[in-house]
């Protein structure tokens, strides 16, 4: 065999290795190199799918793909990306749930009422929990007028003649005056519907501290306000026609 055709047998099969996508000494990826490129492709797709979810707004499932990629890939380029906008988003989503929670608490209506039409405002109680709820309702009626009541279950309320309602207004202590009414619904009337409604408007919890009529039993009854919204709660004239706003189912 002369040098001539070595040489040209030596470069035939350096092109054979080329070809083969291969060369003489590289080893194959191990295992643990496997799982990197794997986990690298992962965290590449899920963030693209993390900036979707931001440009379109979505905050509740950006959030959960966020933290997705921060614990499952939390020294990828991918997490680092994640991490600049995640706690703003994250903040803007638990503050929007919760204003969302807050506004489903209460249930405006306008229907006929003995002989009239009434507008309501309803929030139940948050605590304590059970099915044994109180409503604290605000109301409209064409021949009533304004009120502002607390309804349980009978047997009602103990309250007699005239009572005061300790409680507070976002932990400052107040005294709302109030009174059974003599028809016997299980009912307390607030006297001064005014001042309680300004008062609510304002506030976000309030505590009523009531005694109920079955066994002296007191309780402390927790109403989350803060979700009030005053344009709902439809206004009526004396016909009974909502004031030139829309009923609010």
């Amino acid at each position: 065999m002369n040098r001539a055709f070595l040489r040209y047998a030596l470069i035939a099969a350096c092109a054979t290795w080329l070809l083969a996508g291969c060369s003489p000494g590289t080893p194959a990826p191990t295992a643990q190199q496997q799982q990197a490129q794997t986990q690298a492709a992962d965290a590449a797709r899920n963030l693209d799918t993390y900036r979707q979810l931001l440009r379109i707004h979505n905050d509740e499932m950006a959030v959960s793909m966020g933290k997705d990629i921060v614990n499952r890939f939390p020294d990828s380029d991918a997490a680092k990306e994640v991490q600049k906008t995640l706690p703003a988003i994250e903040k803007r989503y638990t503050e929007t749930s919760e204003k969302s929670r807050l506004a489903r608490l209460w249930l405006y209506q306008v229907s006929p009422m003995a002989g009239g039409t009434q507008s309501t405002a309803t929030i139940q109680n948050s605590q304590p929990s059970g099915n044994d709820r109180v409503q604290l309702v605000l109301r409209r009626h064409t021949s009533w007028g304004q009120s502002v009541f607390l309804y349980g279950s009978k047997p009602g309320f103990f309250c007699r003649g005239n009572c005061t309602i300790a409680g507070t207004v976002d932990g400052k202590p107040v005294g709302i005056k109030a009174f059974a009414p003599s028809t016997g619904e299980p009912a307390l009337m607030i006297r001064d519907d005014k001042a309680f409604i300004a008062m609510l408007e304002k506030a976000k919890k309030i505590t009523l501290n009531v005694t109920l009529a079955d066994g002296d039993k007191k309780q402390a009854l927790v109403y989350e306000v803060g979700g009030f919204d005053p344009s709902k709660w439809a206004p009526l004239d004396k016909a009974g026609h909502k004031g030139g706003k829309k009923q609010v189912q």
